[in-house]
């Protein structure tokens, strides 16, 4: 008598994902995560040469099907498009990781109109775009997972970054909202809040003595976080195992939103 296992709570092996700024950084780490967990990845950045690297580089070590779309998530009509093509060509998106994010360091006195349109429309307006064009077709399903990659900076506020911390922030209600919306249609949205880690986004910093000793001393765990440390949480996120989790926000920060 034969028997067939069934799947694991977190098993994601074969579902869609989209990740929105995978070209690089903590996007890249877990877009190679979910690789690696058996999802069907496809990455998203708009510069089509090097996501096209990027892409033979996740399939070369992981062995998954990874796609590349190059398009503007900032830009309403350009993500529609999209949706309607990923859709199409490599199948129905259940997973959406909206990663996409920029960081612009100014006193916010000197703060430029330009900046701060860029920040907003970056790190928050483009996870609205995204996740309502991908939300159509979950809903119609009834089911699909989506998460945002908040900050720190959602609860805690630093000088020189307000507007990030503006975004942020907005992300992470944005996140109760799409729960408030869209969980009776059976999407759970969550949301994953990185400390500080060591990527592109944050090199001038790492490389700053002070502010490492700074956030050493601020942080229990004592260090800068690893991209990898991320992809664990992400794989509960879009998987089975969180179906009654819906508008959180997990802080992987190091113990840092704990402490004063």
């Amino acid at each position: 008598m034969s028997s067939t296992a069934s799947p694991g709570p977190f098993d994601i092996s074969g579902k869609v994902a989209l990740v929105t700024g995978s070209s690089r950084g903590i996007g890249s780490a877990l877009a190679t995560g979910l690789a690696e967990a058996g999802a069907v990845v496809v990455l998203n950045s708009r510069n089509v040469d090097v996501l096209e690297a990027e892409r033979r580089r996740i399939a070369d070590a992981t062995g998954a099907t990874v796609h590349a779309f190059a398009f503007d998530v900032t830009d309403s009509a350009a993500v529609r498009d999209a949706a309607t093509r990923i859709e199409a060509e490599v199948g129905p998106v259940e997973i959406v990781v909206n990663n996409t994010g920029v960081q612009h360091r100014a006193p916010l006195l000197e703060f430029g109109d330009d900046d701060f349109r860029r920040v907003m429309d970056t790190n928050l307006t483009s996870a609205f775009y995204v996740g309502r064009e991908f939300a159509r077709a979950m809903v119609e399903r009834g089911h699909g997972k989506i998460v945002n990659i908040c900050s720190v900076q959602s609860e805690l506020g630093r000088a020189g970054i307000a507007p990030y911390a503006a975004s942020k922030g907005g992300l992470k209600m944005l996140t109760r909202g799409m729960c408030a919306d869209w969980a009776p249609f059976g999407l759970q949205i969550n949301a994953i809040a990185p400390g500080y880690f060591d990527t592109e986004l944050t090199s001038a910093l790492v490389n700053d003595p002070e502010f490492t000793a700074w956030l050493a001393k601020r942080t229990p765990a004592g260090r800068w976080g690893r991209t990898e440390e991320l992809i664990g949480s992400l794989l509960f996120l879009a998987s089975p195992a969180s179906d009654f989790v819906n508008g959180q926000i997990l802080y992987v920060d190091g113990g840092m939103t704990a402490v004063v």
